[in-house]
Protein backbone atom coordinates (compact mmCIF):
# COMPACT_ATOMS: atom_id res chain seq x y z
CA UNK A 1 0.00 0.00 0.00
CA UNK A 2 1.83 3.30 -1.20
CA UNK A 3 1.45 5.98 0.58
CA UNK A 4 2.32 9.83 -0.20
CA UNK A 5 4.70 11.84 2.17
CA UNK A 6 4.38 15.38 1.41
CA UNK A 7 7.13 16.97 3.27
CA UNK A 8 9.51 14.15 2.00
CA UNK A 9 8.14 14.19 -1.15
CA UNK A 10 8.40 10.72 -1.93
CA UNK A 11 6.00 7.81 -2.21
CA UNK A 12 6.58 4.66 0.13
CA UNK A 13 4.84 1.69 1.19
CA UNK A 14 2.99 2.17 4.50
CA UNK A 15 3.58 -1.13 5.81
CA UNK A 16 7.33 -1.36 5.44
CA UNK A 17 7.01 2.02 7.64
CA UNK A 18 5.14 0.15 10.52
CA UNK A 19 7.60 -2.33 10.21
CA UNK A 20 10.28 -0.60 10.39
CA UNK A 21 8.93 1.51 13.36
CA UNK A 22 8.36 -1.77 14.86
CA UNK A 23 11.41 -3.30 14.75
CA UNK A 24 13.11 -0.09 16.61
CA UNK A 25 10.32 0.26 19.13
CA UNK A 26 11.60 -3.55 19.70
CA UNK A 27 15.07 -2.66 20.25
CA UNK A 28 14.17 0.51 22.09
CA UNK A 29 12.52 -1.47 24.40
CA UNK A 30 15.44 -4.38 24.87
CA UNK A 31 18.42 -1.67 25.23
CA UNK A 32 17.21 1.72 26.69
CA UNK A 33 18.13 3.49 23.11
CA UNK A 34 15.54 5.86 21.30
CA UNK A 35 16.80 3.39 18.11
CA UNK A 36 17.33 6.63 15.96
CA UNK A 37 20.81 5.87 15.40
CA UNK A 38 19.15 2.41 13.39
CA UNK A 39 15.88 4.29 12.10
CA UNK A 40 17.16 7.15 10.31
CA UNK A 41 20.00 5.50 8.29
CA UNK A 42 17.29 3.00 7.27
CA UNK A 43 14.87 5.81 6.19
CA UNK A 44 17.99 6.94 4.03
CA UNK A 45 18.20 3.69 2.73
CA UNK A 46 14.49 3.52 1.56
CA UNK A 47 14.85 6.97 -0.23
CA UNK A 48 13.72 9.52 3.02
CA UNK A 49 15.64 13.18 1.88
CA UNK A 50 18.24 12.98 4.96
CA UNK A 51 16.94 16.56 6.68
CA UNK A 52 13.55 15.35 6.53
CA UNK A 53 14.65 12.10 8.24
CA UNK A 54 16.20 13.59 11.03
CA UNK A 55 13.74 16.05 11.97
CA UNK A 56 10.73 13.18 12.11
CA UNK A 57 12.82 10.55 13.63
CA UNK A 58 13.33 12.89 17.28
CA UNK A 59 9.55 12.52 16.87
CA UNK A 60 9.20 9.06 16.53
CA UNK A 61 11.66 8.77 19.09
CA UNK A 62 9.44 10.34 22.22
CA UNK A 63 6.65 7.93 21.00
CA UNK A 64 8.45 4.72 21.57
CA UNK A 65 10.77 6.09 24.79
CA UNK A 66 7.42 6.97 26.58
CA UNK A 67 5.78 3.35 25.72
CA UNK A 68 9.13 1.83 27.15
CA UNK A 69 9.69 4.56 30.19
CA UNK A 70 6.18 3.02 31.55
CA UNK A 71 7.16 -0.32 31.88
CA UNK A 72 10.73 0.80 33.66
CA UNK A 73 8.73 3.04 35.98
CA UNK A 74 6.27 -0.18 37.39
CA UNK A 75 9.57 -2.08 37.43
CA UNK A 76 10.96 1.04 39.73
CA UNK A 77 13.95 1.31 37.40
CA UNK A 78 14.00 4.88 37.05
CA UNK A 79 16.28 7.62 38.73
CA UNK A 80 13.98 10.48 37.77
CA UNK A 81 16.11 12.72 39.85
CA UNK A 82 19.46 12.20 37.26
CA UNK A 83 17.04 12.28 34.16
CA UNK A 84 16.01 15.64 35.29
CA UNK A 85 19.62 16.49 35.63
CA UNK A 86 20.42 14.70 32.30
CA UNK A 87 17.85 16.63 31.12
CA UNK A 88 18.77 19.88 31.09
CA UNK A 89 22.02 19.70 29.60
CA UNK A 90 20.02 17.77 26.80
CA UNK A 91 17.61 20.74 26.26
CA UNK A 92 21.05 23.21 26.44
CA UNK A 93 22.42 20.73 23.49
CA UNK A 94 19.22 20.25 21.51
CA UNK A 95 19.16 24.02 21.02
CA UNK A 96 22.71 24.56 19.95
CA UNK A 97 22.39 21.57 17.45
CA UNK A 98 19.23 23.09 16.02
CA UNK A 99 21.50 26.28 15.37
CA UNK A 100 23.81 24.31 13.48
CA UNK A 101 22.01 22.15 11.39
CA UNK A 102 20.14 25.00 10.00
CA UNK A 103 23.06 26.91 9.31
CA UNK A 104 24.27 24.02 7.17
CA UNK A 105 21.16 23.28 5.56
CA UNK A 106 20.89 26.98 4.57
CA UNK A 107 24.48 25.99 2.91
CA UNK A 108 23.46 22.91 1.15
CA UNK A 109 25.61 20.63 3.33
CA UNK A 110 23.40 19.23 5.81
CA UNK A 111 22.60 15.73 4.30
CA UNK A 112 26.53 15.08 3.97
CA UNK A 113 27.02 16.27 7.69
CA UNK A 114 24.12 13.80 8.95
CA UNK A 115 25.92 10.47 7.19
CA UNK A 116 29.22 11.40 7.68
CA UNK A 117 28.16 12.19 11.56
CA UNK A 118 26.67 8.30 11.19
CA UNK A 119 29.34 6.67 9.75
CA UNK A 120 31.87 8.08 12.20
CA UNK A 121 29.62 7.88 15.79
CA UNK A 122 28.42 4.53 14.48
CA UNK A 123 31.84 2.85 13.83
CA UNK A 124 33.62 3.96 17.02
CA UNK A 125 30.51 3.39 19.27
CA UNK A 126 29.88 -0.01 17.40
CA UNK A 127 33.48 -1.20 17.88
CA UNK A 128 33.85 0.24 21.27
CA UNK A 129 30.87 -1.50 22.29
CA UNK A 130 31.78 -5.04 20.68
CA UNK A 131 34.95 -4.82 22.14
CA UNK A 132 33.36 -4.16 25.95
CA UNK A 133 30.94 -6.79 25.63
CA UNK A 134 33.32 -9.72 24.75
CA UNK A 135 35.44 -8.78 27.70
CA UNK A 136 32.67 -8.23 29.89
CA UNK A 137 31.47 -11.93 28.61
CA UNK A 138 34.99 -13.10 28.99
CA UNK A 139 35.21 -12.17 32.69
CA UNK A 140 31.53 -13.65 33.63
CA UNK A 141 32.86 -16.99 32.27
CA UNK A 142 36.01 -17.05 34.08
CA UNK A 143 34.22 -15.48 37.19
CA UNK A 144 31.42 -18.98 36.87
CA UNK A 145 28.76 -16.80 35.50
CA UNK A 146 28.49 -13.56 37.68
CA UNK A 147 29.57 -10.93 35.70
CA UNK A 148 31.56 -7.97 37.76
CA UNK A 149 29.82 -4.80 37.60
CA UNK A 150 30.97 -2.65 35.43
CA UNK A 151 31.29 0.39 38.46
CA UNK A 152 34.45 2.13 39.00
CA UNK A 153 35.59 3.09 42.04
CA UNK A 154 37.07 6.95 43.25
CA UNK A 155 37.19 8.36 39.38
CA UNK A 156 37.36 12.04 38.11
CA UNK A 157 33.76 12.42 38.32
CA UNK A 158 33.85 12.05 42.30
CA UNK A 159 36.77 14.46 42.95
CA UNK A 160 34.73 17.43 40.73
CA UNK A 161 32.48 20.19 43.21
CA UNK A 162 28.14 20.73 43.11
CA UNK A 163 28.08 17.23 44.41
CA UNK A 164 24.91 15.74 44.53
CA UNK A 165 23.09 12.58 45.98
CA UNK A 166 21.03 10.38 43.48
CA UNK A 167 19.28 8.09 45.93
CA UNK A 168 17.94 5.38 43.36
CA UNK A 169 21.65 5.14 41.43
CA UNK A 170 23.39 4.95 44.68
CA UNK A 171 25.70 7.76 43.56
CA UNK A 172 26.81 10.74 45.30
CA UNK A 173 28.55 12.83 42.35
CA UNK A 174 28.41 15.92 40.89
CA UNK A 175 26.41 17.26 38.42
CA UNK A 176 29.01 18.71 36.02
CA UNK A 177 29.46 15.07 34.56
CA UNK A 178 25.76 14.48 33.50
CA UNK A 179 24.83 17.85 32.24
CA UNK A 180 28.08 17.78 30.11
CA UNK A 181 26.60 13.93 29.10
CA UNK A 182 23.60 15.73 28.36
CA UNK A 183 24.41 18.62 26.40
CA UNK A 184 26.44 16.42 23.68
CA UNK A 185 23.02 14.18 23.44
CA UNK A 186 20.84 16.79 22.79
CA UNK A 187 23.42 18.40 19.92
CA UNK A 188 23.63 14.54 18.74
CA UNK A 189 19.48 14.75 18.84
CA UNK A 190 19.09 17.87 16.98
CA UNK A 191 21.78 17.03 13.94
CA UNK A 192 21.54 13.12 13.50
CA UNK A 193 17.79 12.58 14.87
CA UNK A 194 18.69 10.12 17.44
CA UNK A 195 17.44 9.95 21.25
CA UNK A 196 21.50 9.43 21.58
CA UNK A 197 20.63 5.79 24.45
CA UNK A 198 23.72 4.67 22.46
CA UNK A 199 26.17 6.86 23.75
CA UNK A 200 24.23 7.80 26.78
CA UNK A 201 23.73 4.48 28.09
CA UNK A 202 27.97 3.73 28.04
CA UNK A 203 28.53 6.91 29.23
CA UNK A 204 25.78 6.67 32.37
CA UNK A 205 27.41 2.72 33.29
CA UNK A 206 31.28 4.09 32.84
CA UNK A 207 31.38 7.43 33.75
CA UNK A 208 29.02 7.74 35.92
CA UNK A 209 29.20 4.42 37.34
CA UNK A 210 25.40 3.82 37.48
CA UNK A 211 24.38 0.69 38.09
CA UNK A 212 23.22 -0.89 35.06
CA UNK A 213 19.59 -1.94 36.17
CA UNK A 214 18.63 1.94 36.11
CA UNK A 215 20.03 2.80 33.37
CA UNK A 216 17.92 1.95 30.80
CA UNK A 217 14.35 3.50 32.29
CA UNK A 218 16.55 6.91 33.02
CA UNK A 219 18.12 7.01 29.51
CA UNK A 220 14.44 6.61 28.05
CA UNK A 221 13.29 8.85 30.80
CA UNK A 222 15.99 11.66 29.81
CA UNK A 223 15.60 10.77 25.76
CA UNK A 224 11.49 11.76 25.99
CA UNK A 225 11.53 16.03 26.56
CA UNK A 226 14.98 16.11 24.81
CA UNK A 227 13.43 14.67 21.69
CA UNK A 228 10.31 16.05 21.91
CA UNK A 229 11.86 20.04 22.05
CA UNK A 230 14.08 18.84 19.67
CA UNK A 231 11.15 18.06 17.35
CA UNK A 232 9.14 21.29 18.40
CA UNK A 233 12.51 23.30 17.17
CA UNK A 234 12.59 21.61 13.86
CA UNK A 235 8.99 21.89 12.67
CA UNK A 236 8.95 25.67 13.59
CA UNK A 237 12.41 26.86 12.00
CA UNK A 238 13.18 24.35 9.06
CA UNK A 239 10.04 22.78 8.18
CA UNK A 240 11.03 19.35 7.60
CA UNK A 241 8.92 17.13 9.85
CA UNK A 242 6.20 15.18 8.00
CA UNK A 243 3.43 14.40 10.12
CA UNK A 244 2.42 11.29 7.41
CA UNK A 245 5.83 9.28 7.97
CA UNK A 246 5.87 10.19 12.14
CA UNK A 247 2.84 8.63 12.84
CA UNK A 248 3.40 5.28 10.60
CA UNK A 249 6.57 4.87 12.82
CA UNK A 250 4.77 5.95 15.69
CA UNK A 251 2.44 3.48 15.70
CA UNK A 252 4.81 0.72 15.14
CA UNK A 253 7.14 1.98 17.81
CA UNK A 254 5.26 2.22 20.71
CA UNK A 255 3.67 -1.52 19.73
CA UNK A 256 7.60 -2.41 19.67
CA UNK A 257 8.79 -1.06 22.74
CA UNK A 258 6.15 -2.67 24.73
CA UNK A 259 7.78 -6.13 23.00
CA UNK A 260 11.31 -4.86 23.55
CA UNK A 261 11.28 -4.21 27.39
CA UNK A 262 9.61 -8.11 27.57
CA UNK A 263 12.51 -9.28 25.58
CA UNK A 264 14.80 -7.40 27.23
CA UNK A 265 14.81 -8.97 30.54
CA UNK A 266 14.94 -12.93 29.78
CA UNK A 267 18.67 -11.62 28.33
CA UNK A 268 21.84 -10.98 30.30
CA UNK A 269 23.21 -6.98 30.12
CA UNK A 270 26.33 -8.24 28.12
CA UNK A 271 24.39 -10.54 25.47
CA UNK A 272 22.28 -7.54 25.34
CA UNK A 273 25.25 -5.18 24.50
CA UNK A 274 27.06 -6.83 22.44
CA UNK A 275 23.72 -7.34 19.56
CA UNK A 276 23.27 -3.74 20.03
CA UNK A 277 27.36 -3.62 18.95
CA UNK A 278 26.87 -5.81 15.77
CA UNK A 279 23.39 -3.63 14.76
CA UNK A 280 25.72 -0.41 14.70
CA UNK A 281 28.48 -1.91 13.06
CA UNK A 282 26.11 -3.37 10.08
CA UNK A 283 24.48 -0.31 9.63
CA UNK A 284 27.78 1.79 9.90
CA UNK A 285 29.49 -0.36 7.21
CA UNK A 286 26.54 -0.01 4.67
CA UNK A 287 26.18 3.55 4.77
CA UNK A 288 30.26 3.81 4.59
CA UNK A 289 29.85 1.72 1.44
CA UNK A 290 26.77 4.26 -0.07
CA UNK A 291 29.28 7.42 0.68
CA UNK A 292 31.92 5.83 -1.17
CA UNK A 293 30.86 3.36 -4.05
CA UNK A 294 29.68 5.96 -6.66
CA UNK A 295 26.12 5.95 -7.54
CA UNK A 296 23.92 4.36 -10.23
CA UNK A 297 22.10 8.21 -10.87
CA UNK A 298 25.57 10.41 -10.94
CA UNK A 299 22.88 13.44 -11.20
CA UNK A 300 19.76 13.53 -9.36
CA UNK A 301 17.70 16.57 -9.86
CA UNK A 302 14.84 18.07 -7.39
CA UNK A 303 11.92 19.10 -7.91
CA UNK A 304 13.04 19.80 -11.78
CA UNK A 305 9.83 21.48 -13.40
CA UNK A 306 7.89 22.08 -10.72
CA UNK A 307 7.36 18.01 -10.51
Amino acid sequence: MQIYLPIAEVSVNAFLLLGLGGMVGVLSGMFGVGGGFLMTPLLFFIGIPPAVAVATEANQIVASSFSGVLAHFRRRTVDIKMGLVLQAGGLMGAALGVVVFNYLKALGQVDLLVKLCYVIFLGVVGALMFIESLNAIRKSKKAGGTAPAPRRQRSWVHALPFKMRFRTSGLYISVIPPVLVGICVGILAAIMGVGGGFIMVPAMIYILGMPTKVVVGTSLFQIILVTAFTTMLHATTNYTVDIVLAVLLLVGGVIGAQIGTRIGVYLKAEQLRILLALMVIIVCVKLGLELLLQPAELYSLGAAGGH
